[in-house]
């Protein structure tokens, strides 16, 4: 069974009375429940020593989705570089919401990962962009949330390997809202939605979208890669000098 550990910043729950009602057991707490019926589950924090992502929890992760937002800094650059390498070898990581500017995702894409934004909380539609895509299995051709934060583009990201959603909000924006990546051995899924005010974790369509963003990043089973010097395969001739 894959097993997923879901990390939170899990600083709004705990400061604010109103988020705490729309989460009661934190952001993590909606998400585990959600992957918990298909996955191996486990939970980290910021707060927790090291993240909550010490060597020993990362080498047991197959899956490490990432919520944060007002904290980013306060990541140690140690634990991220630790994210990164797991990554590279291979480990799947689900990016969700404000995610997008944490330490890890602008490591592992190489630009700023900024946006527009506005927070009204009006409705976002999601539009499936990549019917066939396997994050967008058992979907409809589009979702409404009902209250969502607005993101605009331009999202400074390189180009998506895999682009499956793309949202539009009442404000004019549109925004590239699913977007995959392949980095080393390992998979990167960004996903947009989740403005820690709204119940959009509790939205059985974007758990689906959450269950299926989880089995794309799996690590497969293809072979290590060998690097630097290596012996030749086949025994090779000396070029003639004539």
């Amino acid at each position: 069974m894959t097993r997923v550990t879901v990390w939170n910043e899990y600083r709004h729950e705990q400061n604010d009375a109103a988020i705490r009602e729309v989460y009661p057991e934190g952001i993590h707490g909606a998400i585990k429940k959600a992957l918990a019926a298909e996955f191996e589950v486990e939970t980290a924090t910021l707060d927790e020593p090291e993240h909550g992502l010490t060597e020993e929890v990362l080498n047991h992760t197959d899956v490490l989705t990432w919520w944060g937002h007002m904290a980013h800094g306060d990541v140690s650059d140690e634990v991220v570089e630790r994210v990164y390498r797991r990554v590279m070898d291979g480990m799947g990581l689900l990016v969700l919401h404000s995610g997008h500017f944490s330490k890890i995702f602008k490591r592992l894409m190489g630009t700023t990962c900024n946006l527009k934004w506005r927070e009204d909380g009006l409705n976002e539609r999601i539009w499936v962009v990549n019917p066939g895509h396997p994050v967008a299995q058992g979907l409809p051709l589009w979702i409404d949330l009902p209250h969502e934060e607005a993101y605009g583009e331009f999202f400074d990201i390189p180009t998506p390997d895999e682009l499956v959603f793309v949202s539009w909000f009442p404000g004019g924006e549109v925004f590239r809202s699913g977007a995959g990546f392949y980095r080393g051995r390992g998979r990167i899924f960004y996903f947009r939605p989740g403005h820690e005010a709204f119940p959009t974790y509790h939205n059985p369509e974007v758990q689906r979208i959450l269950a299926n963003a989880v089995r794309w990043v799996t690590p497969t089973t293809g072979p290590a890669p060998d690097f630097g010097w290596s012996a030749p395969l086949e025994t090779a001739r000396e070029a003639s000098s004539s």
